[in-house]
């Protein structure tokens, strides 16, 4: 109530001041008419003028009522409102003017052109007079706040820039713009002036005092986005950016759209092109089932699934925290329009899997759930063999057994020649897959490194690190891996399993690899940091089982190419069953047991015959490289 009594007191007030305005302009014309002598006024003109004036009055404020002159921003008034202003005035005095000439209170036709002129020039003049003034004292204010630079001149930047004008210092001041166009450099924007290209940014940040940088450029690539945000990175200021132009489909630009820069956008990738027709009829009118479905990637996977309409979407999670996260996610965005159906259970558990499939009897399988931390698999190894490969057999054997179409596991580039218990589970999982070549389920698997910001990356870490107030700990300056974001490898998967044949491995394009000292100076700077001085970054060593340099994925010749210049597969030879079902009868057998960890390892090792010790590989590795950089 008290706003709306605010608001109506505002518009009462400029109706007021409209009035008079109306009133001086109607005054002076006659005035300006007969040389500015009042004597020289004929009683008829100004008795016709004094009656015309009340309805001239009305007439001028209902049109600029309906027509929201009175709901304007004037501090933010743009060539566009001032022509509506223009439009208005002349609407509202053709309309009293043509009343007055309908009722014969004639005027001189030139007191009607001169006091349309008066009109213009004070109700609109009058408008951009306050925007400037507004403006000026909104410049003093938010002088000691946030000191904003605008990378993009364009039509986003204008807009955005617009609406920081709107807020009324609540969101901070631009002072200055950067745009690599030399046509629009040295000019003004809504009186802020473009300093310069990209290469002016470090030298505009320390001259405008600039504490906060807004990327406004969504139209640019990721590759343009990553050089401008790399120069960025190193003013110290908080830096913001605008989502992509995929994500404007609305037209409009808002702070709300504003987020903080993430990792990811540093990496410079190109945006995934699904084919959605080929998802499309992999999955619309199916049921789907995703084990792991709470998860960083399974919860992703549900996502993606529900905007294809499956007939059935079965989130199989053991968290129930994380599963009924993704449930009132799916819920609140789809309603009914979604047939969601969430099952807590382990796959480790053999008959509640087949009481599952046997009741929902899914057509597609996405197999997520897996334990997958390299450490705690190490000091953890009959785990991993429960809950990876027991619980991957358990999955395969119900799809089999209820009439799954199509089975899809996920993996990772830490299955190939792995040095670390996780990473040679895994690959067992997919030796489990490839033996099934006479299943009537097709099986298959997707390979792809770290991904940012899921669970237990290091990503996140860093971040609660960073936030505690350091110090930042790798375990190697040395370690470089390669990473995705959490959308594109669900995208991936969806598209891997909808081309997938038998018992096929596919191998997602990770892209080039990155530094983790890289990427952790990267996000320290992100936060407005700087590395070494407020934030430090210390190494800790090498944990069990961890490579310094993760294989290159794309590195095989076997792989042969797929529609999407992302995917791969990599070609292998099928796998005995017998050989598998004997491995599986060793492992039962020491997990029963309780053999000693180490001779678990041991195990592993004579199944999985890729499978070494990081040492070996790691000094393998530093020594390649040493030998490619001295070459």
């Amino acid at each position: 109530m008290h706003i709306r009594e605010k608001i109506s007191k505002q518009v009462v007030a400029l109706m007021l001041l409209d009035a008079l305005l109306v009133t001086i302009a109607g005054a002076a014309a006659l005035l300006v008419r007969f040389e500015f002598s009042i004597g020289e006024i004929p009683e008829q003109y100004a008795t016709n003028w004094l009656n015309f004036l009340p309805f001239h009055i009305l007439i001028t404020v209902a049109v600029f009522y309906f027509r929201k002159m009175y709901h304007y921003v004037w501090r933010a008034v743009s060539a566009q409102n001032v022509g509506e202003m223009l439009v208005s005035v002349v609407l509202a005095y053709a309309v009293t003017a043509a009343a007055a000439v309908a009722v014969e209170l004639h005027l001189p036709r030139s007191v009607y052109f001169i006091a349309l002129m008066n009109q213009c020039f004070l109700l609109v003049g009058g408008r951009c007079v306050m925007r400037f003034w507004t403006m000026l004292t909104h410049g003093r204010k938010v002088h000691g706040g946030e000191r904003i630079m605008l990378i993009g001149a364009g039509d986003a930047g204008r807009l955005l820039l617009r609406e920081l004008s709107n807020a009324g210092g609540r969101f901070g001041q631009v002072v200055c713009i950067i745009d690599d166009d030399a046509g629009k450099q040295g000019k003004y924007l809504e009186t802020v002036k473009i300093v310069g290209g990209r290469s002016s940014i470090l030298e505009a940040a320390r001259a405008y005092y600039v504490t906060q940088i807004i990327f406004a450029i969504p139209t640019a690539t990721p590759a343009q986005r990553r050089d401008i945000l790399e120069i960025c990175k190193h003013t110290g200021c908080r830096i913001r950016v605008l989502p992509e132009i995929i994500d404007l489909l609305d037209g409009q630009v808002r702070m709300a759209q504003v987020k903080d820069v993430q990792v990811e956008d540093l990496l410079g990738r190109e945006p995934v092109l699904l084919d959605t027709g080929v998802v499309s009829a992999f999955l619309t009118g199916k049921r789907v089932l995703v084990t792991g479905g709470g998860g960083s990637i399974g919860s992703e996977l549900c996502r993606q699934i529900a905007q294809f309409r499956p007939e059935k979407l079965v989130v199989l999670d053991i968290y129930e925290n994380n599963a009924y996260d993704i449930q009132q996610e799916l819920r609140l965005k789809y309603g009914k329009n979604l047939a969601l159906q969430v099952e807590i259970a382990s796959v480790r558990d053999k008959e509640r899997i087949y009481q599952i499939f046997e009741q929902l009897r899914p057509q597609v399988v996405f197999h997520a759930a897996a334990h997958k931390h390299v450490p705690l698999m190490e000091n953890n190894p009959a785990e991993a063999v429960k809950n990876n490969i027991f619980g991957t057999y358990h999955v395969v054997r119900a799809a089999e057994r209820f009439g799954a179409e199509k089975f899809v596991m996920i993996s990772t580039d830490k299955a190939v020649n792995p040095t670390n218990f996780m990473g040679a589970t895994k690959r067992f999982c997919e030796m489990i897959l490839q033996s099934r070549v006479e299943s009537p389920t097709r099986f298959c698997a997707v390979r792809f490194g770290n991904v940012l910001g899921s669970n237990g990356s290091v990503v996140p870490l860093f971040k609660r690190q960073i936030a505690s107030g350091g110090p930042v700990t790798i375990t190697d300056k040395r370690i470089i891996r390669y990473f995705m974001t959490i959308p594109e490898a669900a995208q991936l998967v969806l598209e891997a399993g909808a081309i997938a044949k038998r018992s096929q491995i596919f191998v997602l394009d990770m892209g080039e690899p990155v530094k983790i000292l890289t990427l952790a100076e990267n996000l320290i700077r992100l936060s407005g940091l700087e590395p070494y001085r407020d934030i430090d970054i210390r190494e800790i060593g090498l944990r069990p089982g961890e490579k310094l340099y993760e294989e290159l994925l794309m590195s095989s010749e076997t792989l042969t190419k797929t529609q999407n210049k992302k995917i791969f597969v990599e070609q292998q030879s099928p796998i005995d069953p017998a050989a598998i079902m004997s491995a599986l009868v060793r492992l039962d057998r020491a997990v029963t047991e309780e053999v000693p960890d180490r001779e678990l390892i041991r195990l592993l090792r004579e199944i999985v015959p890729t499978y070494k010790s990081p040492e070996e590989v790691n000094a393998r590795a530093a020594q390649a490289r040493e030998m490619a950089a001295a070459e």
